[in-house]
C-alpha cells in the first residue's frame, strides 16, 4: 500500500478514535446524568447531590443533603459530605446485590421524639405517603442489598425530644465515629454488629459516649453496652428529676448498662455515678431531686467525698401501652437514690406526688422503662 494511502487510513482511524472517545464521554455523561436524578428522586422531596462520581472501583456521591420538612426542629434531616460506595466485583455474576463497603464521610442527622413519644427519623425519605384511598401506599419491590461494613467518619447527630421539654430539648452528639457490620437491606434481618464512639456536648463540659453491640431491626432484638463519661448533668437534667425540682447547677454522670431485648422483652442492669453535684437552693421546705429531699442529697455528698453510685435493674415489656419511658426513669432512678442514700422509699413515693399511683408501684417492684435519652441508645423504640 503507498504510503499516502497508509496515511489517509491512519487519519481515518485516528477520526474513529476520537469519535468514539468523545461519544463514550458523551454517553458517560448522559448516564451520570441519568444516575444522578435517579438518585434524588429516590431520595424524596427536598433532597439534592451535588455530584455523583462513577468509577471502576465503585460509586461516589459528593454533596448529599435532605432538607427538614416544614415544622422540623433543624434546617436539614440529612447531610453528608461525600458517600463512597464500593460493591463486591466478585459477586456481580451471581445475581446477588452484594457491597463491600459504604463510607459515608462528615454525616449530620438530626432526629425527633415527638410529644407522642415517637422517633422521627428523616420524615421525608422514611415516612411513606398515603395512598388516595387512605391507606399506606405499598413498598415498590426491591430485591435484597448485603451491605458488608457502613462506616461513619466524623459525624454529627442532634436529637430534639419534645416529650421533655418545649420547644424539644435538644442533645448533641459530635466526633461520631461508627462502623456497622452485617447489613441486609431493605428486610433489615439477621444480627448486624456495630460500635460508635463520640462526644456529648454539654452546658459546662463534654462527655464521652461509646456503644457497642449487635441488634436485629426486622426482631428488634438486641444485645448493646453503653458507657457514658463526664456527661453534664445540666445538659441531661430533664431526664433526671421533674421539672419542679430542685435544679442542678454543676455535675458530672458516667452510666454503665448492658441492655438485652428478646421477644420484646427488656433487662437492663447498669450502675449510674453522679459526682460534683451542686444543688440549686430550695424554693420550698419540700425540694427534692430526683425524688430524693435536697438535705438528704446534700448530707450524703458531704459524707461520700461528693460523690453518689448507684445500681439499678430496669426490665419489662417494650410492647406494653403502659411502657412509660420518661416516667419509668425517673422514677426507677428515684429508688436508686432513696435506697442508696438510706431514705423510705414510701416517704419519697409520697413526697413526689408528681409521679403518681404507676410511680409509687414501680418503686416498689420492677421498672417497666428507661428514659427517651438512654432509650433510644439501647435501639429501645416505642411504636
Amino acid at each position: 500500500m503507498p504510503s499516502t494511502k497508509r496515511k489517509k487510513w491512519g487519519w481515518i482511524i485516528l477520526a474513529m478514535l476520537l469519535v468514539l472517545v468523545a461519544g463514550g464521554a458523551v454517553g458517560y455523561r448522559i448516564a451520570v446524568g441519568i444516575l444522578k436524578g435517579k438518585v434524588v428522586e429516590a431520595l424524596g422531596p427536598g433532597s439534592e447531590i451535588q455530584d455523583i462520581q462513577v468509577g471502576w472501583s465503585g460509586v461516589a456521591v459528593r454533596g448529599l443533603r435532605i432538607k427538614g420538612p416544614q415544622g422540623w426542629p433543624a434546617q436539614d434531616a440529612l447531610r453528608a459530605e461525600r458517600v463512597t460506595i464500593v460493591p463486591s466485583l466478585l459477586d456481580l455474576l451471581s445475581g446477588e446485590i452484594r457491597v463491600r463497603s459504604v463510607t459515608i464521610e462528615k454525616p449530620y442527622l438530626s432526629a425527633l421524639r415527638a410529644k407522642d413519644g415517637k422517633l422521627r427519623v428523616v420524615p421525608t425519605l422514611l415516612e411513606r405517603p398515603l395512598a388516595k384511598g387512605g391507606g399506606a401506599a405499598p413498598p415498590a419491590a426491591a430485591p435484597p442489598a448485603h451491605i458488608a461494613t457502613i462506616t461513619l467518619r466524623d459525624g454529627v447527630v442532634e436529637f430534639f425530644d419534645a416529650t421533655v421539654a418545649q420547644p424539644p430539648l435538644k442533645v448533641r452528639l459530635e466526633q461520631l465515629q461508627a462502623s456497622l457490620r452485617n447489613v441486609v437491606v431493605p428486610a433489615l434481618t439477621g444480627k448486624s454488629d456495630f460500635d460508635l464512639t463520640g462526644v456529648l456536648k454539654g452546658v459546662r463540659q463534654d462527655g464521652r459516649i461509646k456503644i457497642g453491640g449487635w441488634a436485629e431491626a426486622a426482631t428488634r432484638d438486641s444485645t448493646v453496652k453503653t458507657e457514658l463519661r463526664g456527661v453534664d448533668l445540666v445538659a441531661l437534667q430533664p431526664y433526671l428529676s421533674k421539672a419542679a425540682e430542685v435544679r442542678v447547677q454543676e455535675g458530672t454522670l458516667d452510666l454503665d448498662i448492658q441492655s438485652d431485648v428478646r421477644k420484646n422483652r427488656l433487662r437492663a442492669p447498669g450502675r449510674i455515678t453522679i459526682a460534683g453535684l451542686e444543688l440549686a437552693p430550695s424554693q420550698g421546705m419540700m425540694g427534692t431531686f430526683m425524688g430524693v429531699p435536697r438535705g438528704a442529697v446534700l448530707a450524703f455528698l458531704k459524707d461520700k467525698g461528693n460523690q453518689i453510685a448507684m445500681d439499678f435493674i430496669i426490665e419489662g415489656d417494650i410492647n406494653n401501652p403502659q411502657f412509660s419511658l420518661n416516667e419509668a426513669f425517673s422514677t426507677r432512678m428515684a429508688a436508686s437514690m432513696a435506697k442508696t442514700l438510706g431514705v423510705s422509699i414510701q416517704g419519697v413515693a409520697e413526697g413526689v406526688g408528681m409521679l403518681g399511683r404507676k410511680g409509687a408501684e414501680a418503686m416498689g417492684g420492677t421498672a417497666k422503662g428507661i428514659g427517651n435519652a438512654i432509650g433510644g441508645l439501647f435501639g429501645v423504640q416505642k411504636k
